[in-house]
This record gives structure tokens, sequence and C-alpha cells, in this order.
């Protein structure tokens, strides 16, 4: 994810509570292999349409990888990247984590129309078992809400990834793409750019033990 600014309430789509006047409308994600249509609102990232990032996140990543464990979609929204792993994987159990309450209810309602409801596990951050790891983690990280609190997200969730797992990432090179992917290596992970298109970085992270 990236920041996104509420003009009417001046909040951020990171806001657990958004004050801003609910605008349901709908957006469509088409990729070669699905079309998936979204409910979204005002109050939470890209409501207006699928983030280029996130797209390219999903066209440029690999096949998900259920054999080591659930996926993790890492500030998930109203679902996109949660509800297209879910759908090109039958057998994938997919935690759709995020703040934003408003946004948790839209990802809900639209998994439920994409027939995934059941596999789908959308959950705040504190909602998400202690103990449970993940083989994957998929994020369009929120680059905006500063590199403290973004370090400190990542650290906590790339630690809850199974041994060998591996965290695709998708970030706007203007906002700070390479500085992010140096920290990740000087963290001890090894860090490969799948892709670099549009302006954005899609980077597979394999943390260090």
């Amino acid at each position: 994810m990236q920041a996104t600014v509420d003009t009417v309430s001046g909040g951020h789509y990171f806001d657990p509570s958004p004050s801003s006047a609910s605008r349901p409308q709908q957006v469509t994600l088409t990729l070669p292999d699905l079309t998936i249509t979204l409910d979204t609102d005002s109050g939470m990232f890209s409501p207006d349409r699928v983030d280029p990032g996130t797209k390219l996140l999903l066209l440029e990543g690999p096949p998900p990888d259920v054999s080591r464990g659930p996926l993790l979609d890492l500030g998930a929204g109203y679902g996109p990247i949660a509800i297209t792993l879910a759908r090109r994987d039958p057998r994938a159990e997919v935690w759709a984590v995020e703040v934003n309450e408003r946004a948790r209810e839209l990802c809900r309602a639209n998994a439920q129309r994409e027939g995934v409801a059941d596999r789908v596990v959308v959950a705040a951050p504190d909602e998400v078992p202690l103990d449970l790891r993940f083989g994957e983690i998929w994020s369009n990280p929120p680059i905006r809400i500063g590199k403290p609190a973004l370090h400190e997200l990542l650290d906590h969730w790339l630690g809850r990834l199974e041994s060998g797992g591996c965290a695709h990432l998708v970030v706007n090179r203007h906002l700070g793409a390479d500085s992010l992917a140096r920290w990740l290596t000087d963290r001890g992970a090894t860090v490969t750019r799948r892709s670099s298109r549009m302006g954005y970085r899609v980077l597979a992270v394999e943390p260090g033990r």
C-alpha cells in the first residue's frame, strides 16, 4: 500500500476508524487470468481504482505457493490482493490483515461475492494468533506511515514467516523502494528485484535467519 489522504476529513487510509463521509463505489481489477469487481469507499487506500503498484505485483509476482502455510496480505485494504490469491489457488488460505475497519468490512463483502470468503480471513493486526506463521507475505506496504513505523511493521511481519518463506512487496521507486531494499539487505535479508516498471519495484524478500 501507499498512503492516500481523504481530502474531506484530512485523514489517512491507515486510520483505524475513518471519519470521512461514506462514498461507496466499485472498481474492476482485470488480470490475464481473472476479472474481479470490488466494492470500495472513501477513507481507504486507492478507492477510485486498483492501485497500479498492486496490479503490477499481481502481474509480476510468482504464483502463490501454499506448500509452506497460509498466505498473508499485509495491508489488505478492500481485498484485491487477498481475493486474487484465493481465486488463483483453491487450496490457499489467505489472511487479509488491515487496520482500517471500513476497509475490512468491504474486504469481507468482496470475498463473499467472489466465492472465497471461506478461505480469506479478514483481521485486524492484533486479531492474528501469535503462533500463526505464514508461507508468503504479499504487500503494497504503507510507505507514508514513515520509515520508523514501516520498519517496525516489516520487522514484525517478516518475523512471522515460516523458515524458507518469502515476502513479495511492491514499492514506488520515488517513495523509497531502493532505500527500503538496502535496509532489508542490511537486516540480513536476501532481496531480489523481480520487476521494475511504471515507477515501481517488485521485490522478493527472504529474511535472514
